[in-house]
């Protein structure tokens, strides 16, 4: 059966686990190397990558471009503007083509449905590289991060604070299947999927959902926002308004335990979600977390693949 990864729920939480020791231990093996020499043993050499990017991007598209020539294979990036996607084809055409001509498609769209009919109709895996939906290539980073940072994950406590998007809610997921809990402070109107909410509470994690920011934060060991206007979104001053109680700084940080850490998929908006002084400070993981990306979507590409 072919492979997807649509959300984390596609691979679960054994197959996450595989995926963070392999990215360990892939990171520890290549320290020191220039940044295109592939891995020893090559597990992806001849095997090509096709990269749909209906929006921009720069860490998906650098990343998953690294980690294919770090495992030995190679990849090409396919904007909707400049491929028959951009005039109409559809999206099952599209999948069903590609699969005659690479080994695996990663697509990064709006809309979930999207690359749900792509993983329908392809014969090669899919890898949702974001949608509004989900982010899960970014929370296998952001969790990867966690535990080089010394954090177990299990009993950990996760705070968000701001927008109930997209990477909430692969959080929320993450949380069900990893056994951590999470605490999101947002504003009225803003809250995650209710359905990625219920279903980490049905496989055990604590979730608290509240409008208070301060106690969203107080006790955790990690902390975590992204930006509150998303690229396309429109209304951007009302809810800039609704947010500004939400931002990251100095005061919220010391809400939550002295080493906790601070987390944010960039790109960041400083002065918005999060203060010069966090994003800037000790606690300030971020480019960790960036260069992640490369080393959790070699493994995620891996187990796509069956070789994990």
């Amino acid at each position: 059966m072919t492979r997807h990864l649509l959300d984390l729920g596609d691979a679960g939480g054994n197959a996450i686990a595989a995926m963070i020791n392999d990215a360990i231990d892939r990171k520890a093996a290549r320290l020191g190397w220039p940044k295109a020499r592939p891995d020893a043993d090559r597990p992806l050499e001849g095997r090509v990558l096709a990269m749909i990017f209906e929006k921009n991007s720069t860490r998906t598209r650098v990343s998953f471009d690294m980690a294919m020539r770090q495992l030995g294979g190679s990849s090409m990036v396919m904007d909707a503007s400049s491929t028959q996607l951009g005039r109409g084809e559809s999206i099952a055409d599209t999948a069903r083509v590609l699969s005659r001509l690479v080994d695996a498609i990663m697509i990064r769209t709006d809309d979930h449905a999207k690359a749900q009919e792509m993983a329908q109709y392809a014969t090669v895996p899919v890898i949702n590289g974001l949608t509004d939906r989900s982010h899960p290539c970014q929370i296998v980073a952001d969790l990867l991060t966690i535990i080089e940072q010394g954090k177990a994950l299990p009993g950990l406590e996760l705070a968000w604070l701001g927008d109930g998007n997209n990477v909430l809610n692969s959080i929320l997921e993450a949380a069900g299947l990893m056994k951590f809990n999470v605490r999101a402070g947002t504003p009225q109107g803003y809250d995650p999927d209710a359905g990625f909410v219920a279903a980490a509470r049905d496989l055990g994690a604590k979730v608290i959902l509240t409008r208070d920011a301060n106690e969203a934060a107080a006790g955790a060991d990690v902390v975590v926002t992204d930006t509150w206007v998303s690229m396309g979104q429109n209304h951007a001053a009302e809810k800039l308004a609704a947010m500004a109680p939400y931002q990251v700084n100095s005061a919220l940080m010391r809400q939550a335990k002295p080493d906790a850490i601070f987390l944010h998929c960039l790109p960041a908006h400083i002065g918005e979600e999060v203060s010069e002084a966090v994003f800037e400070s000790p606690q300030s993981v971020v480019f960790d977390e960036a260069e992640n990306r490369i080393h959790a979507q070699k493994s995620i590409l891996l187990w796509a693949f069956g070789l994990l």
